[in-house]
């Protein structure tokens, strides 16, 4: 069964041509807008010739004598007014100020120029040699339809959508594939089988894809021979201890304290196929159900205080939790344990409900008054078969903490060995909760 992102059969095989037609088309559809806007705005254009006719008109009327002024007022409507009677000038960008920019350069720098479009359109002029007079020219037919400038912000908008569109088809389809890659890598770190990844994408992802499904297919193997083989040996050894076991029972009446002490080293063996086969089992196969945690936590040190208070427990009410009842009792279990057989007396267990402006989560404290930890040892200390060097005297496998980090792992819970202020160790496990 395959899973991934589908993709068109049309498409190039490869991100570089995808890249390329991407861009390639982003480019000649801004060259067909940009082409389409200056054929249905030829106004630019016409602004400055209309501007450039009434600056020779401007001229021509100071250059020419009274008579010739009276004419040119009669046929084209110029007149003299006062400055009182001229109107505030409008802006309409950008044709206002394409027509105003090219007056000024042919008639200079300190003509004054005022538009007006709207009940009587015209073009009031003035300079200094005018005196208190403006010069009003009538537009006809003018040119400065200011009203079109949505126009301008329309074709913009539609570019500037367009690039953004375009870039976020291409960071999409970038990401899509790693981040299921990243998805599936993070299964296969926290011991989850995975789906084959489709290979049927660009040429690129695809190799990577087959790589990767190559990888997580090696690893399940992997994982499957070294559950079959330490199963294997479990089994097998159970045997030849058994009758070790009643053998040396047997020999009890002539060696009592040899027997005793075979008796013993056969129980630890035991023990340790019995933490191999825990470590095997790593719970993936339990259902998830709501469990209560702190019920959980009394179920484990119920057995351990049947004689006396060895633990002592500080529970405050939690919610429930989505959780492999048998996993997290096996890993409560195994802290319980470490923390007896390392810390002494003084082992507590408590929890609380932590709120954090990220994600809210249920603490799980197990501590002791042992000899701590070295904080160089770090994560090492969740290693299969590493034991922490104030420990090495002591019995055991150095497969409790790596059994705890397993299940904790396939859980999402964080887990932390902590020093703790006076002395001792504590074990931290934080238990996301998901809001609702």
């Amino acid at each position: 069964m395959k899973g991934g992102p589908g993709w068109h059969p049309l498409l190039p095989r490869s991100f570089f041509a995808r890249t390329l037609l991407l861009v390639l088309l982003v480019t000649l559809f801004s060259k067909i807008l940009t082409l389409l806007y200056l054929m249905s705005n030829e106004d630019l254009l016409v602004d400055r010739q209309y501007s450039h006719g009434t600056a020779m008109l401007v001229q021509a009327y100071w250059a020419s004598g009274p008579e010739a002024r009276a004419d040119m007022q009669a046929l084209s409507g110029m007149e003299l007014i006062h400055e009182s009677l001229v109107p505030p000038g409008e802006i309409h960008w950008p044709y206002s100020g394409v027509f105003t920019n090219q007056l000024r350069d042919e008639l200079g720098d300190r003509t004054q120029i005022r538009v007006q479009t709207v009940d009587q359109p015209a073009i009031w002029v003035h300079q200094p040699s005018y005196g208190d007079q403006w010069l009003k020219v009538p537009l006809y037919a003018h040119p400065l339809r200011g009203h079109r400038i949505w126009l301008v912000v329309s074709w913009l908008s539609l570019i500037g959508m367009l690039s953004t569109g375009a870039a976020w088809i291409f960071v999409r389809q970038l990401n899509r594939p790693l981040k299921v890659l990243e998805r599936a890598a993070q299964r296969i770190g926290q011991g989850h089988s995975v789906r084959l990844l489709d290979t049927s994408g660009p040429a690129e992802i695809a190799e990577v894809y087959r790589a990767f499904n190559q990888m997580a297919q090696d690893v399940e193997q992997a994982n499957n021979d070294r559950a079959l083989l330490l199963a294997g040996v479990s089994h097998d050894l159970r045997t030849p201890l058994t009758r070790m076991r009643l053998s040396t029972e047997l020999m009890s009446g002539v060696e009592p304290e040899l027997t005793d002490g075979m008796i013993r080293d056969i129980e630890d063996m035991d023990a340790i196929l019995d933490q191999f086969m825990a470590y095997i089992r790593d719970g993936s196969a339990e259902p998830i159900e709501p469990c209560d945690l702190n019920e959980l936590i009394r179920e484990v040190v119920a057995p351990v205080n049947v004689n006396e208070d060895l633990v002592r427990l500080w529970l405050d009410p939690i919610p429930d939790l989505a959780l492999r009842r048998l996993s997290i009792k096996r890993l409560l279990t195994n802290l319980v344990e470490n923390a007896l057989n390392h810390g002494g007396t003084g082992v507590e267990v408590c929890s609380y409900l932590e709120q954090s402006a990220i994600q809210p989560c249920v603490v799980v404290s197990v501590l002791d008054r042992g000899p701590g930890i070295d904080q160089s040892e770090g994560e090492d200390l969740f290693t299969p078969f590493i034991r922490g060097d104030r420990a090495r005297s002591t019995k055991g496998t150095g497969l409790g903490l790596a059994i705890v980090k397993r299940i904790a792992d396939s859980h999402g819970i964080s887990v932390q060995l902590l020093n703790r202020a006076g002395g001792g160790t504590e074990a931290r496990l934080m238990f996301p909760v998901q809001v609702a």
